[in-house]
C-alpha cells in the first residue's frame, strides 16, 4: 500500500475518533455538565448535538425528571407516644447540575444524605403531633411540614423537593393486638348496653300491652253488664206484662223452664211426690 494512502487512512481514523470524541447529544429529559480536567465549566440544559474538547473534557449526564427516593420502614413515636412503623417517599427534581455535582456528585450520593434528612424530619414532625392527628385530614397539613423541612435543608444539594409522602403508617404488631382487643371490649360493652336498653324497651311495650288488655277487658266486662242487665231488666218487664195480661200461660212458661232447668242431662235424681204442685202440668199420674 503507497505510503500517501497509509498516512490518509491514519489520518481519517484520527479526525473520525477526534469527531466522535467531541459530538454528544443532549436529549430533552437530560441535562449536562462539562467538565475539564475534573473541574465543572459550564453546563447544557437544551437538547440538541452539543460538542466538547475531546480527551480533554468530560459531559455528565443528570436527569431532567422527577426522580423517587423511597425511605426504609423504620419506627416512629408520635407525640401521644404511640410507635408507629413508617413508610415514606420523597420526590425530588434536580435543579442545578454544577451544585449537585460539587455536592453529592451523582444520584447514589444523594441518596443516602437525603435518606438522613427525610428521616430526621419525620421523627421531629410527627414527634410533635398525635397518631389521631396522623390519621385524620390534618395529616395534609403534617406532611407539607415535613415537605417543607426536607426542601430547606436539601436546597444545597441543587435539588428541588417537589413531594414527601407516607405510603403506610402501621403501628407494631403487639400495639396492634391490644388496639384490637380494646376494640373488641368496647364493641362487647356496646352489644351489652343496646341489649339491656332493649330489654327495657321491651318491659315497657309488655307492660303498656298488659295495661291496655287490663283497660280493655274492664271495659268490656262493664259494657257487657251494663247488656245483661238492660236485658234482663226487659225481659223482667215483658214476664211482668204477659204474667198481667194471662197469669195461667205465665205459670205454665215458668213451670217449662223449671223443668228444663231441673230435668238436665247432669242425671241428677229427684225424689218428690207425683202430686206436688210441682208436676201440676204433668197432668193425673194415672194418665
Amino acid at each position: 500500500m503507497p505510503k500517501k494512502i497509509k498516512k490518509l487512512l491514519i489520518l481519517s481514523t484520527t479526525f473520525f475518533i477526534l469527531l466522535t470524541s467531541s459530538i454528544f447529544t443532549v436529549d430533552q429529559r437530560q441535562q449536562v455538565l462539562i467538565l475539564q480536567f475534573g473541574e465543572p465549566i459550564r453546563v447544557i440544559e437544551t437538547p440538541g448535538i452539543k460538542f466538547k474538547v475531546p480527551f480533554l473534557q468530560d459531559a455528565v449526564f443528570f436527569d431532567k425528571r422527577i426522580i423517587d427516593l423511597s425511605l426504609a420502614e423504620q419506627e416512629v413515636i408520635a407525640s401521644d407516644q404511640k410507635r408507629l412503623i413508617i413508610n415514606a417517599f420523597a420526590k425530588y427534581q434536580i435543579t442545578d447540575p454544577l451544585k449537585f455535582y460539587t455536592t453529592v456528585n451523582n444520584v447514589y450520593g444523594l441518596s443516602s444524605k437525603l435518606s438522613s434528612i427525610l428521616d430526621s424530619s419525620l421523627r421531629q414532625i410527627i414527634g410533635g403531633v398525635t397518631l389521631s392527628e396522623l390519621l385524620t385530614e390534618n395529616r395534609v397539613d403534617v406532611m407539607k411540614k415535613i415537605r417543607d423541612v426536607v426542601s430547606a435543608e436539601s436546597e444545597i444539594f441543587g435539588i428541588k423537593i417537589v413531594d414527601v409522602r407516607i405510603m403506610r403508617a402501621d403501628l407494631p404488631k403487639e400495639n396492634s393486638d391490644a388496639i384490637f382487643a380494646r376494640m373488641q371490649t368496647e364493641r362487647e360493652k356496646e352489644a351489652r348496653e343496646i341489649r339491656a336498653n332493649g330489654a327495657e324497651e321491651s318491659d315497657k311495650i309488655r307492660a303498656e300491652a298488659d295495661k291496655q288488655k287490663t283497660i280493655i277487658l274492664a271495659e268490656a266486662k262493664k259494657k257487657s253488664d251494663l247488656t245483661r242487665g238492660n236485658g234482663e231488666a226487659e225481659a223482667a218487664k215483658i214476664y211482668a206484662n204477659s204474667y198481667g195480661r194471662d197469669p195461667e200461660f205465665a205459670d205454665f212458661y215458668r213451670s217449662m223452664n223449671a223443668y228444663k232447668e231441673a230435668l238436665s242431662k247432669d242425671k241428677t235424681k229427684m225424689v218428690i211426690s207425683s202430686d206436688s204442685e210441682f208436676f201440676k202440668y204433668f197432668g193425673s199420674a194415672k194418665n
